[in-house]
């Protein structure tokens, strides 16, 4: 009998739905496509300067709980409309997690918060909240981790990142030229923002790549490239780089290159020292810096949850904390609430 070579590491190998399959099973409607159209065109507006609007990107690290995220998403709704002719609010929806080394990997990868990894289960729970999210008239954003995801969710998202740790990716860069929406390219942790400039000019070319079709084999995909790339700041292994003198080395880096200098500014992550307590003090010089007249800086994105800080995950869910993160500590609702109002106001 000849000698195994491949699978040598594999346990098992399950087929997962097809996006056409699980689009089917939950579709989108018109109603929800006009929503993701418009704002994602309200975006686009925002980033190359035809609107004033300045852009908030809020909410949970990630969702582990896709009530307690829709309970977030219905308080969000009604702030977003209080504020809309400043601020075009838009919720964070992350799904998928990158670790550094180990850890939870998110809704879609183990909905069930314990490692039974039940994929399919994930990408429908996912799903269905998107659909429930955009409902309620609230933009989506997200962070595609695995290049697959977007043929199952990408048409209810309205903005999309690329993580500090998958900028320099091929295979992220080529998915971001093929996709819909306007991506955020993260800096590298360690802060660098050479990479960013390298991501937003592969995004902006045409590429040919292997992917997924609809229902569901590989395929060969040729995009044309997506014009609606921009730099996103979030400090690195240096420290922060909200400051107004870091802001201006990159997007004259940006300029130099002949790329958007369009910047968003993430107050967490390394720019509040992974010390969520810090980050409403970091949201509002971002905003200050916007009100002094730099027109570079169009959004910012804060990581917040009904419930400030974060828990572990318990083998028993109903110990848990409810709307209190998995993942990275966040700032809790009636902070979130209160800093973007006063936001409003002094960016009026």
């Amino acid at each position: 009998m000849p000698d195994q070579v491949t699978d040598l590491n594999v346990v098992f190998n399950v087929p997962l739905p097809a996006p056409a399959l699980l689009m089917h099973e939950i579709p989108r409607t018109d109603a929800q496509a006009g929503t993701v159209v418009a704002a994602r065109r309200r975006i686009e507006d925002i980033l190359c300067g035809r609107s004033d609007r300045f852009m908030i990107i809020v909410g949970p690290c990630s969702i582990h709980d896709p009530a307690q995220g829709l309970e977030y998403a219905a308080k969000l709704a009604v702030l977003r409309e209080e504020v809309k002719d400043r601020i075009e609010i838009v919720m964070r929806v992350y799904f998928e997690k990158p670790r550094t080394s180990v850890g939870w990997k998110g809704l879609i990868m183990d909905p069930d918060l314990d490692g039974t990894a039940k994929f399919a289960e994930g990408l429908r729970q996912a799903r269905t909240l998107l659909g429930k999210i955009v409902d309620l008239g609230m933009p989506t954003a997200t962070e595609f981790l695995g290049p697959m995801t977007p043929q199952y969710i990408g048409d209810l998202i309205c903005w999309a990142a690329i993580g500090a740790r998958t900028v320099e990716s091929q295979t992220h860069r080529e998915m971001a030229s093929g996709l819909s929406m306007p991506v955020g390219f993260k800096n590298t942790t360690f802060g660098g923002v050479t990479a960013v400039v390298n991501a937003l000019k592969a995004a902006i070319a045409p590429q040919t790549f292997f992917g997924i079709c609809p229902e569901g084999s590989v395929s060969m995909v040729s995009t044309r490239g997506n014009a609606s790339g921009h730099t996103v700041l979030r400090g690195g292994d240096g420290g922060p780089n909200y400051d107004a003198e870091s802001v201006a080395v990159v997007t004259e880096a940006l300029g130099k290159s002949g790329v958007s200098q369009a910047v968003v500014i993430d107050a967490s992550h390394a720019n509040c020292s992974k010390d969520y307590r810090k980050m409403v003090g970091v949201f509002e010089s971002i905003i200050a810096q916007r009100v002094a007249g730099n027109r570079s800086i169009v959004g910012a994105m804060l990581e917040s949850n009904l419930v400030e800080g974060s828990q572990d995950i318990l083998s028993d869910h109903a110990a848990m904390t409810r709307g209190q993160s998995v993942t990275d500590p966040c700032i809790g609702w009636e902070e979130t609430e209160r800093i973007i109002r006063d936001a409003a106001e002094r960016l009026r």
